[in-house]
């Protein structure tokens, strides 16, 4: 019988936790904004790799450009490149469970969306179908800027 009793609490206790664990990873450490976006919570040295991050997707964007202008395909696909997927797979776990799911969906689709320009570009895409699909990616970086801010957390 006391077995029972165990078994049924640790139950319990474990689904709180998965529960638990399922809520933040959807919801993110969010906070009260000052306007009308969600504050991600992050400490100082997280909100520096995010940024950074970004700064880094802002320079492939103008690589791509630059190269599309000049008629530099070539260069215009490494930029793309370099904002792909490779670029998303370092980054820290604890970081990751930080962001809330919406964020974590438009950044992977970004990263994604860099490595299929990549691919168009290397298969003689035509500049005008290139700055197509930069536009569409780059709609969801100005959605998410839109949506989230950074907060410094303690």
């Amino acid at each position: 019988m006391n077995y029972k009793r165990w078994f049924v609490g640790s139950l319990i206790l474990w689904l709180f936790v998965i529960g638990m664990a399922g809520f933040f990873f959807v919801k993110g450490w969010t906070v009260p904004s000052r306007d009308s976006r969600t504050a991600v919570a992050l400490s100082e040295a997280e909100r520096d790799q995010v940024l950074g991050e970004m700064r880094q997707l802002l320079k492939s964007v103008h690589g791509v450009l630059q190269g599309v202008s000049t008629q530099d395909l070539s260069g215009a696909g490494k930029s793309a490149r370099a904002a792909g997927m490779g670029m998303a797979a370092d980054v820290n776990p604890a970081l990751i469970a930080k962001l809330p799911l919406t964020f974590k969906a438009m950044g992977m689709s970004v990263h994604r969306d860099f490595d299929g320009l990549a691919d168009g570009i290397q298969s003689g895409e035509r500049s005008e179908q290139v700055l197509k699909r930069l536009t569409e990616l780059t709609s969801r970086c100005t959605a998410c800027h839109e949506l989230y801010r950074f907060s410094t957390s303690p």
